[in-house]
């Protein structure tokens, strides 16, 4: 996963939690940026660092094997629940989220208030790489996505499976074109029936994107999750 170094929007506070967002195939880091912004402006999640990591450049089947930032190889998106997956390329990149968090707790910020998401193909990392994580986390969410290596999935969770109770929103439109949303609700279900803790909303005439409404329920959802711990007392820090 060597390439370019993750965008940071470091806490404007005291840093006490950490949301790392994934994109999707075909964007940046940057794509997703517009989050970080937009909570800063409002003065919101300012005890939170937010990293938008950049996928590679791989060949790409659906593309023709044309190269593209991608977290994995996609070779059709008309048969998602049989496809022939790119195993290989999808744990390569769980382990580079893995790192990521890793990096957060190595900083001194608890798992417990990390949070991992993405849209798309990100979110469908998001989703892989948060309930395989060795430590309970602070949240996992998922826009426009499904859930990865269906089959084999429970094999990867660890023993102990820290994430069984880590709360996961997940958001779809039902106008979506590119990833279907029967393809999302599928994907919770399983989730559901793996009995983890799993928020799913549809959203009338949405396609394949984030509107208003969405991302008023993420950060909700943030907000739960990540809620600010406020300044350290100067009795407390002596």
């Amino acid at each position: 996963m060597a390439g370019r170094a993750p965008i940071i929007v470091p806490a404007l506070k005291r840093h006490t939690a950490t949301v790392i967002v994934a994109h999707g195939l075909g964007d940046s880091g940057t794509g997703w940026l517009f989050l970080a912004e937009n909570y800063r402006r409002r003065s919101v999640f300012e005890e939170v660092a937010f990293v938008f990591p950049h996928a590679p450049n791989i060949p790409v089947t659906l593309n023709m094997g044309m190269k593209m930032p991608g977290w994995y190889d996609i070779k059709s998106l008309s048969t998602l629940q049989d496809r022939e997956e790119d195993e290989q390329g999808i744990l390569r990149s769980r382990d580079y989220f893995h790192s990521l968090i890793d990096a957060e707790v190595a900083k001194g910020i608890p798992a417990n208030r990390v949070v991992i998401g993405g849209f798309s193909q990100g979110g469908a990392m998001a989703l892989l790489s948060g309930i395989t994580y060795k430590e309970p986390l602070g949240g996992i969410f998922g826009l426009s996505c499904y859930l990865l290596l269906h089959k084999k999935i429970k094999d990867l969770i660890p023993e102990n499976n820290p994430n069984q109770n880590t709360p996961i929103f997940m958001g779809h439109g039902d106008k979506d074109q590119v990833v279907a949303h029967k393809y999302g609700t599928m994907s919770a279900e399983a989730l559901k029936e793996m009995k983890y803790d799993v928020t799913f909303n549809t959203y009338k005439g949405l396609p394949h994107s984030a509107d208003d409404e969405e991302l008023d329920h993420l950060e909700e959802f943030l907000n739960k999750r990540i809620p600010a711990l406020g300044e350290i007392k100067k009795e407390e820090s002596l």
